[in-house]
Formats: C-alpha cells, structure tokens, sequence
C-alpha cells in the first residue's frame, strides 16, 4: 500500500510524497503544491484503499465459495453475480447513456448481482438442495444472462466500449465516495465469514458428521453464500468483473497455511487486497500515462500462475 501511494503517473516524487505524509502527520510544511496535494489524497489513496477493500472481498468471497462448495476451483462469480452485473451495467449503459460510468451504473451493478445470485438460488431450490444443483443452476442462469447481454449489446452497438471498459475491471476513483460504497458491506460480510470460517471447517466433514455436532449445515450454507454475494456485489459495483483474484488467492493461502478455514478467511482478506493493490500499480505505471485494465493485469499474471499451482498438484 506505501509503495502504491509513493508511485504514480503524476510523478509527485515518492520524496516529496513522504513529506507531506509526514507534514500531515506533524503540521509541518508540505513540499506539494494544492493540486499535487489534491491527486495525493483525493485521487491516489484512495484508489489504493479501494483496491485493498476490492482485492479483500474477492479474495473472502472466493474462499467462502470454495468452502461451501468443497471445490478449490469455486469462485466468487460462480452463482451468476457476474453475469447478472454486466447484463444490468449493459442495459444502463445502453438505454441510458447519458450516465456512462457514474452512480447509476454502480447500484445497476451491485442490484445485477445480486439478482443473479437470487435468481440462481430460486432455481436451484426448485430443482433441489444439494450444493451440486445449485451450481448447474448458476450455469444456467449464468449464461440466460449472457445472452440477455448480448442482444442489449448489439441493440445498441455504439456502447460496447462503455461495457468493454467496465467488464475489464477499473479501479478509477474520485475521491473517497467508492471506498465508502464498499466498506460498510465488506466489513459485514467479512464479521459474517470470520465467525463462520470454524463451521465451513466443520461442513468438509460431511453434512452427517457437521449435524452430529451440533452444526445445521442448510443454514450455514445459506448464510456464508449469502454474506460471499454481498461483498461479491459491492466489489463489482464499483470495480467492474476483476477476474482470478477469488480464485488464486485463497488456493495460494491454502498451499501456504494449510486447509483450515479459520486461517484461510482471514489471509485471504488481507492477501487478497495486497494482490490487488500491485496489480492496480502495474495497470497505472507500466504504460504511464496511459492505463491497462486491471483485469488484464491479474488475468495476465493469475491464469499462468494458477495453471503452475494445478500442475503443482497434480504432479
């Protein structure tokens, strides 16, 4: 996170940066200028917060899915939150383009998500209750909503760069408004699986075994997907679909500390915005001043590192 807010296009200095910190801090002089001092705390710390916040509640998300799902290969996309935003950011975006990227889009993504996730648990319930068939129903769901995407795509093809952009995944910020969007749900979410974490431990036993002990497994399922979908939706509302960090971070968490879910939740939290945050530092710095997808980034470095963690595996 230091190195984030020393680093940046603008080329503040990262000499000149630690001395406003620190005149911050002490009431001393600051070496920036307003404006620099502007793109210091209302544009580049807050991005990095919010990448930390983003990077976290992927990274959670996933390892509640792949604990639920007792499948390392689950992620936080699985129920058909993705596809359920980008079909909600898409008719937004192409019925109504004179809000483009801003407040709209952001509450039709997070509203998207989670009725992707609602949608695909009302199916899934209809057909059963296993975990099984509620992920063949997020398939389903997953790709009606693709479809429904991709008809308002092409009604109104003038927007598919708007759509492009936010499907890549961005971290752009003005000011500390998204990290507000995001921070009251992640920290409820991430209470939620904290407290859980024992129990998911308890559910890959077996539902038989996790009953014997006290453990109404229905429920606990409900309530982890539940808290996993909400961080889920905030992450995406403001960042877009940010792929592989739900995935690679909590399987790397779980080569490194073991298979216990009390360990896995909590660093996945915090690897998870660590990771984020680096790729958030290489998509603004490695084509300065020009700006890569951050979900290029972790698609560039999260796909090959993933199929060296498989290939690990089953070697």
């Amino acid at each position: 996170m230091v190195l984030s807010v020393l680093v940046g296009a603008a080329g503040l200095g990262w000499q000149r940066v630690l001395g406003e910190i620190a005149a911050q801090l002490t009431g001393g002089v600051s070496p920036l200028s307003e404006r620099e001092a502007a793109i210091l705390w209302e544009l580049r710390v807050p991005r990095t917060v919010l990448g930390l916040l983003v990077g976290a509640a992927l990274a959670v998300s996933g390892a509640a899915f792949q604990g639920v799902f007792r499948n390392p290969l689950a992620d936080p996309y699985l129920l058909g939150s993705a596809s359920g935003a980008g079909l909600a950011v898409t008719i937004v975006i192409a019925l109504v383009p004179q809000y483009g990227l801003g407040v709209p889009v952001q509450a039709a993504a997070f509203a998207g998500a989670l009725g992707g996730v609602g949608l695909t648990w009302l199916v899934g319930r209809s057909a059963g209750s296993d975990t099984a068939t509620l992920v063949l129903a997020g398939v389903a769901v997953g790709a009606f909503l693709t479809a429904g995407q991709t008809f308002v795509q092409q009604l109104r093809v003038e927007s598919l760069q708007q759509v492009y952009m936010w499907i890549l995944g961005r971290l752009s910020t003005t000011g500390w408004r998204e990290v507000l969007v995001v921070l009251p749900y992640l920290v409820v979410a991430a209470l939620v699986l904290l407290v859980c974490a024992r129990l998911l431990d308890l559910l890959g036993t077996g539902d038989e075994e996790a009953a014997s002990l006290g453990v109404k497994p229905g429920r606990v399922r409900a309530l982890v997907l539940i808290a996993a979908s909400l961080a889920t939706a905030a992450a995406v509302s403001v960042a877009g679909l940010i792929g592989f960090v739900g995935l690679v971070v909590p399987h790397l968490v779980r080569l490194a500390a073991g298979g216990s879910y009390r360990i896995i939740v909590p660093l996945s939290l915090l690897f998870g915005g660590v990771f984020l945050v680096l790729a958030d530092m290489l998509a603004r710095t490695v084509l300065a001043p020009a700006e890569i997808p951050i979900g290029v980034i972790t698609a560039f470095t999260g796909a090959p590192f993933f199929a060296l963690l498989l290939q690990r595996r089953h070697s």
